[in-house]
C-alpha cells in the first residue's frame, strides 16, 4: 500500500466510472454536460466509493477547447473545486509545451468548476469534470478561433531587451607573414526594434605590402511588421532571406547610409548547414586553406595532400563569392574564386514574390579602407519569384559606382533527384557572364556538372589615350568546367571521379580518380583509399603537370574516439621531378579542460620531414580550432587559429559561451546545484539543445516565436533529485536576452501516513516541500519527494495550514533513496515546529 499510494484511488475511480456510465449518459442527453455539477454526478456512486473520489489524487484526461492536452493527476473537492497536480503523459498532446506549462501554473491552486467569474487567467471561460469519461475540460475564449488563420507569429507585446555580442578571431600565417581578422558584432533588442552594429580589424597582404585596416560595416536598426522588414541606418545592402541572388561581375556596395525594406524572413540567422555546392581543393603538399570574403579572412583550415572538400558549415548563410587561397610551405600556390551556396527552402505558392529594395548614398564610416569611389547614389532591387514549387526565378537591378548591373537566375528542382542552377549577368563597362550547374542524385551516388563562362572587358593604353578616347577595349574570355561522379559500388566499396577544365591563369585539364573501401583491420573499423591524379601545374610542382598516386588507411582505435591515418604516394615535386611521400597521423578525443581533440602529423618526402599538430577547442567561454606545421622543404613554421565566443547581456545578468551556433536570442540560466559535477540539458521546443553546468550558462533560444525551455538530466540514469523549475517560458525578439534561475535539489522520497489529533487518517491534505508536493490518500498515506538539505514538510488541509513536520532522517528507516517515516500526527500545535516551506513551482510531468 505504501509503495503504490495511488492504487486505491485508481481502482475506485475505475469502478465508479463503470457504475456511472449510464447516469452520465442519461444526464448528457438531458442537458449540456457543462451544466451538470460535480456533486450531481457523484450522487449515483455507492457511499464507499465517494471516499475514493473526493480529496484524493485522480488519474484523468485533460482537454483544452476540444483538443487533447495531457494525461494528468488532479484533486477534486466537495466544494466543487479542482486542483491540477502534475502531468503524467504529454507525448500525444495537441498543444505546445508553453501552453501546457501555463495551465499547470494556473490550475496548481484550487479553481472552482463551472463558469469562470473572477481571476480568469489565460482567457478561461469554464471548467468541467466528467465522471463518466474521467475527463477535465477547459474552455477558453480561443475555442471558436481557427489557429490556422494566423499568418504571422505574434511578437512580444512589450517588446524585449538585451544584447548579444559575437566575437570572432581568425589568424593564419608563418614566419614571414601573419594576417587575420577580428570581428565584433552586436545584436540588441530595444522594444520592438532590433539594432545591429558590426565592425572589424584586419591585417592582410596586398599589392602594396601589408595592410592594417579597420572599418564599421553595419550600424542600423530593423523592425518587423507582419511579412515585411524595415531597415534604417548604415549597412551593406546584401540579399536578406532570398533563395537566390543573381551573381554579377560588378562589386557590391561596401556601405550606404539609407533605408532598406523587404520580406521579413530575411532576418532569419543561418542554422549552420553546409554549402549545397562543395568547395574542392587539391593541395600537392601539407597545406593551409584560407577563405576570404570581401578581402577579409573568415575561415582557415589545415589540409593534407589530395582532393578534398572544405568544411563550410561554419561559414555564414546566403549565396556569395569567396576567394580560396592554398598555402603550401608558407607560399600561396593557388587562388580560386568559389561560391558558397546556402539558401533557405521555399515552396509556398501563396507567396510568390520575395524581394529586397534599398536606396541611399555610398559612405565609408569609421574606416581607413581608402576607398577612392565617389559618394554616389546606391540603389537596387533584388527579387525572387516562385514560378513553380520546384522553380525559383531570381532578378536583380542595381546601381553601384555610377554603373548599372543586371542579373537573373533560375533554381529548378526538375525532379526530387535532379536539380538545375543557372545564372546570367551583365555589368556596364565590365562585361557579361553566365554559369550553369546540374545535380543528379541516384540510388548509388550522384553526378554534378558545372560550366561557367565570362567575357571581361579591359581597357588598354595610357591615361592620355583614355582622356582622348583613343584607348582600346579588349574582351578576355575565361571559362571553367567540371564533372564530379560519386558511385557506391556495394556496401563496402565506392568510387569518385572529378574532371575539371579551366582557362586563364591555371588553364588545363585535371583528373582525380579514387576508390574507397570500408572494412576491418586488426579488429578495428578501417577505410582504405586508393587514388590517382593528373592536375595542371602550379608553383608547388615547378610548373609541370602534377601526376601521382596515393594509398591511405584510416583506422578507428577503440571506443574513445582515437584514430590513426597513414599514407604512401608519389607526386611531382617542387622542381618538377618525381617525389615520393609518406605521412602518419594520430587523433585522440579528449575531455580535459577546453581540449576536445588533438592530432599529431608526420610528413616525409624527398626534401625531408615535416611535423604538424592541430586541436579542437571547446570551453564554456570560447571555442575554436588551431593548427601548426613545419615545412619539409624549408622548415618554415606556419599555422592558423579560429576562435569564437558569444556574450549575452540581459535580465540583469551577463554570461559568455563558446557554443559555435549563431544565436538569434538567448537566456541566461544560473544553475544552483547540490551536485558539484552534475550536467543538465536544456531543450528548446524549436529543436535547440544545450548542456548546462553548475554556475552561469548562456542558452540559445528561438527569436520571435514564444517558446518553452525544458530542463532535464543528462542520460537515462537520473539521480535522486528534482529541478526547480523544470521549464522556463520566453518570448523574445531577435537580440533579446532573458534570465532564469534553476535549482537542482538532492531528494529523498518520503512515504508515511498522516493522522489527525484523534488518530484518524487525514485525507486530502496537501503535503508540500521545497522539492515537490503531493496529496494524502483516503487512508492518510502519502508519498512526496523531499529536499535532503531541507527535511521539512508543510501540511495544508481544507485551505489552511495544518502543521509542519520536521523529519530527522537518522530516526527513520531508509532504503536507498526512500525514507519510511510511518505515522505522523498532524495538529495545529506543530505549526511552530518549523519555518514554512515554500511551495515549489509548477512542474511539468
Amino acid at each position: 500500500m505504501t509503495t503504490f499510494p495511488y492504487a486505491k484511488s485508481l481502482l475506485a475511480l475505475a469502478l465508479a466510472g463503470a457504475l456511472s456510465i449510464g447516469l452520465g449518459t442519461a444526464q448528457a442527453n438531458q442537458q449540456p454536460s457543462s451544466a451538470i455539477s460535480l456533486l450531481t454526478q457523484a450522487q449515483g456512486l455507492p457511499a464507499e466509493f465517494r471516499d475514493h473520489f473526493f480529496d484524493v489524487p485522480l488519474a484523468v484526461r485533460v482537454d483544452l477547447d476540444g483538443r487533447f492536452m495531457a494525461e494528468a493527476m488532479l484533486v477534486l473537492s466537495r466544494d466543487e473545486k479542482v486542483q491540477l497536480l502534475e502531468y503524467t503523459d504529454t507525448h500525444e498532446s495537441e498543444v505546445s509545451a508553453q501552453v501546457l506549462q501555463q495551465w499547470l501554473a494556473t490550475l496548481n491552486e484550487p479553481q472552482p468548476l463551472g463558469d469562470c467569474t473572477k481571476k480568469c487567467a489565460n482567457g478561461l471561460l469554464a471548467l468541467h469534470y466528467s465522471l463518466a469519461n474521467s475527463q477535465l475540460s477547459i474552455l477558453t475564449q480561443a475555442a471558436e478561433r481557427d489557429a490556422s488563420l494566423a499568418r504571422f507569429h505574434a511578437l512580444p507585446e512589450q517588446g524585449s531587451h538585451g544584447v548579444l555580442l559575437r566575437n570572432q578571431l581568425n589568424l593564419s600565417g608563418g614566419e614571414r607573414d601573419v594576417h587575420g581578422t577580428y570581428t565584433l558584432e552586436g545584436v540588441g533588442s530595444v522594444g520592438q526594434w532590433t539594432t545591429t552594429a558590426r565592425g572589424q580589424v584586419d591585417r592582410s597582404s596586398g599589392t602594396g605590402g601589408q595592410m592594417q585596416r579597420y572599418r564599421v560595416s553595419d550600424l542600423h536598426a530593423d523592425r518587423l511588421v507582419d511579412d515585411r522588414f524595415y531597415r534604417l541606418g548604415y549597412f551593406a545592402p546584401s540579399a536578406q532571406g532570398l533563395t537566390r541572388q543573381p551573381n554579377t561581375l560588378g562589386s557590391r556596395p561596401e556601405g550606404i547610409v539609407g533605408f532598406m525594406f523587404g520580406s521579413n524572413d530575411s532576418l532569419v540567422i543561418n542554422d549552420g548547414q553546409a554549402s549545397t555546392t562543395p568547395i574542392y581543393v587539391t593541395p600537392n603538399r601539407p597545406a593551409t586553406v584560407e577563405v576570404y570574403r570581401d578581402g577579409s579572412l573568415i575561415y582557415t583550415q589545415a589540409v593534407q595532400p589530395g582532393l578534398q572538400t572544405l568544411d563550410t558549415r561554419s561559414l555564414p548563410g546566403g549565396i556569395y563569392e569567396v576567394e580560396v587561397r592554398l598555402i603550401e610551405d608558407g607560399e600561396i600556390t593557388s587562388r580560386s574564386e568559389e561560391f558558397v551556396y546556402k539558401p533557405r527552402n521555399w515552396s509556398n505558392p501563396d507567396q510568390r514574390w520575395r524581394y529586397n529594395a534599398y536606396l541611399g548614398q555610398s559612405q565609408d564610416l569609421l574606416s581607413n579602407w581608402q576607398d577612392d569611389r565617389a559618394k554616389s547614389l546606391g540603389a537596387g532591387v533584388m527579387a525572387n519569384y516562385l514560378l513553380h514549387p520546384r522553380a525559383v526565378l531570381g532578378l536583380s537591378t542595381e546601381r553601384v559606382n555610377d554603373a548599372m548591373q543586371y542579373g537573373t537566375s533560375l533554381d529548378w528542382d526538375i525532379k526530387d533527384n535532379v536539380k538545375l542552377y543557372g545564372n546570367l549577368h551583365h555589368t556596364e563597362n565590365q562585361g557579361n557572364g553566365y554559369d550553369l550547374q546540374s545535380i543528379y542524385a541516384h540510388k548509388g551516388g550522384s553526378v554534378v556538372l558545372s560550366h561557367s563562362r565570362s567575357w571581361i572587358e579591359t581597357t588598354t593604353g595610357n591615361s592620355v589615350d583614355r582622356l582622348n578616347s583613343r584607348a582600346k577595349r579588349e574582351v578576355r574570355e575565361t571559362q571553367q568546367n567540371s564533372l564530379s561522379l560519386q558511385q557506391r559500388l556495394d556496401d563496402k566499396n565506392s568510387a569518385n571521379l572529378r574532371v575539371n577544365h579551366s582557362t586563364g591563369a591555371n588553364s588545363g585539364v585535371g583528373v582525380d580518380l579514387s576508390w574507397v573501401r570500408r572494412g576491418m583491420v586488426m579488429g578495428s573499423d578501417a577505410t582504405w583509399r586508393f587514388s590517382v591524379f593528373d592536375r595542371p601545374g602550379s608553383a608547388s610542382s615547378g610548373g609541370a603537370r602534377n601526376r601521382g598516386v596515393d594509398v591511405s588507411l584510416t583506422m578507428s582505435l577503440g571506443s574513445d574516439g582515437s584514430r590513426a591515418y597513414g599514407s604512401l604516394g608519389s607526386r611531382t615535386g617542387r622542381d618538377g621531378s618525381r617525389e615520393h611521400n609518406a605521412s602518419l597521423s594520430y587523433q585522440q578525443q579528449l575531455d580535459h579542460g577546453v581540449l576536445r581533440s588533438v592530432t599529431g602529423t608526420l610528413n616525409a618526402d624527398s626534401f625531408g620531414v615535416g611535423v604538424g599538430s592541430s586541436a579542437e577547442l571547446q570551453g564554456r567561454a570560447m571555442s575554436g580550432s588551431a593548427h601548426l606545421q613545419t615545412s619539409s622543404f624549408n622548415n618554415e613554421l606556419s599555422g592558423g587559429l579560429n576562435l569564437q565566443s558569444t556574450v549575452g547581456i540581459g535580465g540583469g545578468a551577463v554570461a559568455m559561451t563558446g557554443d559555435t551556433g549563431l544565436m538569434q536570442s538567448a537566456m541566461v540560466v544560473d544553475v544552483e546545484s547540490d551536485f558539484t559535477d552534475l550536467e543538465m540539458q536544456a531543450y528548446d521546443q524549436q529543436g535547440l539543445a544545450s548542456t548546462l553546468k553548475p554556475g552561469r550558462n548562456l542558452v540559445p533560444v528561438s527569436a520571435y516565436k514564444s517558446g518553452n525551455l525544458q530542463f532535464d538530466f543528462n542520460g537515462d540514469a537520473a539521480p535522486a533529485a528534482v529541478i526547480q523549475p523544470a521549464s522556463a517560458s520566453y518570448h523574445l525578439n531577435k537580440g533579446g536576452v532573458a534570465y532564469q534561475k534553476v535549482r537542482i535539489m538532492r531528494t529523498v522520497t518520503v512515504i508515511g501516513r498522516l493522522l489527525d489529533k484523534s488518530g484518524e487518517p487525514l485525507r486530502g491534505a496537501m503535503v508540500i516541500n521545497h522539492a515537490s508536493r503531493s496529496v494524502s490518500e483516503a487512508d492518510g498515506f502519502f508519498s512526496v519527494e523531499m529536499s535532503e538539505s531541507t527535511p521539512t514538510l508543510e501540511v495544508r488541509h481544507k485551505g489552511g495550514q495544518q502543521c509542519f513536520l520536521r523529519l530527522d532522517k537518522d530516526r527513520y528507516e531508509r532504503e536507498h533513496d526512500v525514507l519510511l517515516v510511518g505515522d505522523q500526527t498532524c495538529t495545529p500545535e506543530r505549526l511552530a515546529a518549523a519555518e514554512p516551506a515554500k511551495a515549489p513551482s509548477a512542474k511539468r510531468g
